[in-house]
């Protein structure tokens, strides 16, 4: 067994995993905001109940399991590889830390760390929607905007530790017009820049610009917002029809870069199924292709594939 941690920006997923990929135990919490010991504190919290839960179960059924199962934890940052301390986080109060260092003295375990957009991509290249598939690039669209690339089922992390983060690009230009009016120099970024992919794409950032865009339509989330443009809400339809073009001419950048094989959405704007049939129609404009053949692909695994690839940062048992 091992266990998963997916720490994202409003809810902590914990699994535990047997050696051959079923879920034993699942649970989610809320997230804390701003305090890096409560975060601490609520990962720790969440580890011990699923590992205990998972013991239980495995007791009644007549299965032994390690006593300290080893917690692969997916961030929304990065480890440094120069520090050991987390970078590039949209989860600011993370930054600087040595939260693996942390949680280990306080779990007694062995712990291993990765971007989530990493985890998720594994996880999908695994046994997820892109099985079988070489190249894999897997996206986050949530409270942040991430990337991960998976190449025969392994994360390609890179030399400081940024490989596939896509989501501090800045968005590809199209129209003047357009970038004049609504996209330059852009909304600022956490990261301290201007126009990056997240800024327009994540869920806030949607929202955000849809606010911005029509003053009188003041959905109070990207999930509302959705419900708003299926109802036929114009000024919902505008907005969604932008987010498909944004979307669209930024993952039009990752395919002219990398070609991957396949493309897995995750994070929970992954569920809004308009993206799969609407993003494709638009990104030939920007693929510097005759044709387009890139899959974009729904997660098998939903929402939780993040935490199931962070699980699985500790391989099978030989």
């Amino acid at each position: 067994m091992r266990i998963g941690v997916d720490l994202g920006g409003t809810k902590i997923e914990a699994i535990a995993l047997a050696d051959d990929g079923t879920d034993l135990v699942r649970m989610r919490i809320p997230a804390p905001r701003g305090d890096y010991q409560c975060t601490l504190d609520a990962i720790a919290s969440l580890v011990r109940e699923v590992a205990a839960r998972a013991q239980a179960l495995a007791s009644g059924s007549g299965v032994t399991l390690l006593p300290l199962a080893p917690v692969g934890i997916g961030i929304p940052g990065a480890i440094s590889p120069a520090t050991g301390r987390v970078k590039n986080a949209n989860s600011t109060w993370l930054i600087g830390h040595r939260l693996a260092d942390d949680l280990e003295r306080t779990l007694g375990r062995p712990v291993r760390i990765d971007n989530d957009a990493n985890c998720f991509a594994v996880s999908e290249a695994s046994d997820g929607a892109a099985a079988g598939a070489r190249v894999v690039f897997g996206v986050i669209l949530g409270t942040g905007v991430g990337g991960g690339l998976a190449i025969n089922g392994e994360a390609i992390v890179g030399r400081m530790a940024i490989a596939g983060e896509w989501g501090h690009n800045r968005l590809p230009a199209t129209d003047a017009a357009v970038m004049a009016a609504e996209e330059w120099p852009g909304p600022r970024c956490y990261c301290g820049r201007r126009g990056c992919v997240e800024t327009f794409l994540s869920g806030p950032g949607w929202l955000a610009r849809h606010h911005a865009l029509h003053a009188v339509a003041r959905e109070a989330s990207a999930e509302a917002l959705v419900h708003a443009m299926r109802a036929g809400d114009a000024a919902a339809r505008d907005s969604f029809g932008r987010y498909v073009d944004r979307l669209a001419r930024a993952l039009a950048m990752v395919i002219n870069i990398i070609d991957p094989d396949a493309i897995v959405l995750g994070g929970g704007l992954s569920a809004v199924s308009e993206l799969y049939e609407e993003v494709p129609r638009v990104w030939g404009r920007y693929v510097f292709s005759d044709r387009v053949d890139t899959p974009l692909l729904p997660p098998r695994h939903g929402d939780s594939s993040g935490v199931r690839g962070a699980a699985w940062l500790w391989p099978r048992t030989r």
